[in-house]
């Protein structure tokens, strides 16, 4: 058998086409009669919709139709999942508009600009209405009411189903009210889409689209429009990043499908700029906990009551502080009694959707900032404090109150690894000595430990593999990658599994009708799932192999190996004859078969890839500015499979998690009108603004797959947000400041160190509102109870 190539360091196949140009993404897709789309968008976040008026438009030069929802009659719009049965979506505006940006109508034009040109000409009579950016406010007594008809904005909940009192045997309580902001998606690429109706000899629909789900957008496809699986096709070119932003359809795919079908023609949408940066965001909680100790810091209970913002739409945003924030509310810790209660409210908003994480982020920040504030209350080092309460390693597997079952972990081994790398004590040596000193610029030392769900709930993937006649290989998933390396990963476990080499192996994806089935790329499921679907392909292909081989060699087939260069020989007789792949490929043919194999693998259950970071900063006290020093991760994502692949997810996650902690946060006036909706405005770090990461790896196999793998593409955004918050407040904790909300800016540093000093800070706690008693009871959380 050929020497292993997993575990070590191999670059990336697929950047080759991306360095020189020779990608082909939807943007760049050219098709006979292509005709192009733009959207005339609410200028007003909430307005009744009196009237449209298309006729200039329509007479505008290029323009080939302008379509109303009362044009194109589109079926209602759900996205991802079904938040709410009762507030479809139309893909187009019909009675009211509910954000800044939502669409009103779609021109469709001969060329990008003369479609642009004419949405400035069409006509719509709005009538504005109060609107409500605040989730805590729109669920307050009185507020407007996004939808009269539903009489509330609250259109998700559930209260926590245990009837004991978390904080009962309680020596200390410790309470905080945590802000984890609304922030934007921010692809390389917008959201794409050509829709061709005129399809090709096998569909009727052809879809080219910037997913990372085709099949999953197939399947919403064709549930919308009422169509046949197998008579819509569905291609992913290459992706310009998705971070969850493209997970699934959106109002926009909807319209430009209706259109296209409408027209029989081919349309093609590529979202601007500023329609990503406003339309569609992620985040958004607000978290009331309060977490119950003894006096000696072990954990007792914990109350958690966390409001949502849906944005206009209840969309999968919304669903996400009922499910995932509540499946991972307890983080690393033993924690006796979890009380925990979630709900969400539509705003005049820009709809929420999943970003890296989705719900795991918002969980992992509070739980982590909770535990610094009661580490300082209670004079105790948060590392000693976390250590009190790590579940034990020997506990594994684990299931926590909430009703999650952590696989595997140990949780004190990525922690040891990032303080000796960080040097812990040597920083709070030199925090000391600037304290004393009374230094203007102050050194803050920030700790998160983290543990987070990936392949939320199990499931199965597809994977193929194919040796043809010349001896190459081809090998496919049902996932679908959009920069995580699927080609190279897939292409390693093929090579490793059957001696071919890595050149010689061709990986085909995202594509319904040459792919024919998968669960695409989301939740950190790839490796595990479609990994593990990928060995078993090629363990199953190197078995028919065998079999030829043996025939060819006129051995047993228990004698038959895979030689150290890739060949087939048998057991025993080193210099014997052996056979290559392609006299074994020309075997397989002659006998009237194929050297190929397509099967599902199945996961029962989730994994829980856990880590630990230390960001260290430094603090101005006199401007609030922060300047980051560092940052050690180290994340545990099971077996690694390649560490540069592993690497540049971390260094992705945590330039996103460090751009929440300090930089990022979607912004709107009190008419609901967007502040931040431009890059000139929306602060969003370049690599010039932020430092080298320092990361490393621990390994604990997950026991529910093949690999042993879990998921590592969302860690370390999850791990690097708390820490750097941790580590800004901890900068100026000894000027009496005891939490800032994110993100750290200068203005929310400053403005802290002034109350603090001035001795007006405000209180970390207020109660919640009263909206928590009247949500129904829920069934736990993999069965939340939607109202």
């Amino acid at each position: 058998m050929p020497g292993s190539i997993l575990g070590t360091r191999v670059r990336r196949v697929e950047d080759a086409d991306l360095v020189v140009g020779a990608s082909t993404f939807v943007g760049n897709l050219q098709l006979d009669g292509l005709l192009h789309a733009a959207f005339v968008r609410s200028p007003f976040a909430h307005a009744l919709l009196q009237g449209v008026d298309t006729s200039e438009a329509a007479a505008a030069p290029g323009v080939i139709a302008v379509f109303t929802a009362d044009d194109l009659h589109l079926p209602p719009h759900f996205g991802l999942m079904v938040v709410n049965p009762d507030l479809p979506r139309p893909p187009l505006a019909t009675d009211r508009v509910r954000f800044v940006g939502e669409p009103v109508a779609i021109v469709v034009a001969e060329t990008r600009a003369a479609a642009a040109d004419a949405v400035e000409l069409v006509d719509v009579d709005y009538d504005p209405l109060p609107a409500v950016t605040d989730a805590e406010a729109a669920l307050a007594p009185g507020a407007e009411l996004q939808f009269p008809d539903f009489g509330t904005n609250l259109v998700i909940g559930n209260r926590a189903a245990t009837q004991e009192d978390p904080l009962a045997g309680a020596e200390v309580v410790v309470p905080a009210r945590m802000v984890n902001q609304r922030v934007a998606v921010v692809p390389m690429e917008g959201n794409a889409i050509v829709a061709d109706p005129c399809g090709d000899a096998a569909h009727e629909l052809v879809i080219h689209a910037s997913t990372q789900m085709p099949h999953g957008f197939q399947a919403m496809v064709c549930a919308e429009f009422g169509l046949a699986a197998e008579r819509v096709r569905i291609i992913a070119p290459h992706v310009g990043g998705a971070f969850g932003g493209k997970a699934g359809m959106a109002a926009e795919h909807a319209a430009v499908i209706g259109a296209a079908r409408a027209l029989g023609q081919p349309v093609a949408w590529v979202e601007t700029r500023s329609e990503n940066v406003q339309g569609m965001h992620g985040r958004g909680q607000v978290g009331y906990y309060e977490l119950g100790l003894t006096r000696d810091g072990r954990i007792t209970g914990l109350r958690a009551r966390v409001i949502g913002d849906c944005g206009a739409w209840a969309g999968f945003g919304g669903a996400l502080p009922i499910h995932m924030t509540a499946l991972m509310v307890p983080g690393v810790y033993d924690v006796p009694v979890v009380s925990y209660s979630a709900c969400s409210a539509t705003t005049n908003t820009a709809p929420m959707g999943a970003f890296r994480g989705a719900g795991r982020p918002e969980a992992a920040a509070h739980i982590e900032r909770l535990m610094d504030i009661a580490a300082d209350q209670m004079g105790i080092d948060p590392v000693d404090l976390r250590r009190r309460n790590f579940i034990d390693p020997s506990a594994f597997p684990v299931t926590t109150q909430v009703g999650a079952t952590y696989d595997s972990g140990d949780y004190d081994l990525p922690l040891r690894e990032a303080l000796r790398l960080a040097d812990y004590d040597g920083l709070r040596a030199e925090q000391a000595r600037r304290r004393d000193a009374g230094d203007v610029v102050q050194l803050g030392i920030g700790v998160s430990v983290y543990v987070e769900v990936t392949a939320p709930g199990g499931g199965s993937e597809f994977g193929s593999v194919t040796v043809h006649d010349d001896g190459t290989a081809t090998v496919s998933s049902g996932t679908s990658a959009h920069g995580q390396g699927h080609a190279t990963a897939f292409s390693m476990l093929v090579s490793d599994t059957l001696g071919i080499p890595m050149d010689r192996i061709t990986y085909v994806q995202s594509d319904t009708a040459v792919v024919p089935r998968g669960g695409g790329t989301g939740g950190s499921r790839s490796l595990q799932l479609g990994g593990s679907a990928v060995v078993s392909a090629a363990r199953e292909v190197r078995e028919q192999a065998r079999r030829h081989a043996a025939t060819l060699l006129e051995a047993a087939l228990d004698d038959i190996v895979l030689t150290e260069e890739g060949t087939f020989g048998v057991a025993g007789v080193p210099t014997g004859a052996t056979v290559s792949w392609t006299e074994v490929a020309a075997a397989a043919g002659q006998a009237g078969q194929d050297l190929s194999a397509g099967l599902d693998v199945n996961q029962e259950g989730s994994t829980f890839p856990f880590g630990a970071h230390v960001s260290v900063v430094e603090v101005d006290t006199e401007t609030g500015q922060v300047r980051p020093v560092r940052h050690v991760a180290v994340d545990d994502c099971g077996r690694v499979l390649n560490p540069l692949l592993v690497e540049g997810q971390q260094h992705g996650g945590l330039a996103q998690g460090i751009a929440q902690a300090l930089y990022e946060e979607v912004v709107f006036d009190a008419d609901g009108q967007p502040m931040t909706g431009t890059l000139a405005d929306y602060a969003m770090p370049s690599s010039a603004d932020l430092i080298s990461f320092e990361t490393a790896s621990t390994v604990t196999p997950s026991p529910l797959n093949a690999l042993g793998a879990k998921g590592i593409g969302e860690s370390a955004t999850i791990g690097s947000t708390p820490a750097v918050q941790n580590a800004v407040v901890d900068a100026v904790s000894h000027l009496g400041v005891r939490h800032i909300d994110l993100p750290c800016t200068p203005q929310r540093v400053w403005r802290a160190i002034q109350d603090a000093r001035a001795g007006t800070l405000p209180d970390v706690w207020r109660e919640p509102p009263d909206v928590f008693a009247d949500l129904p009871v829920s069934g736990g959380v993999d069965n939340a109870a939607g109202i």
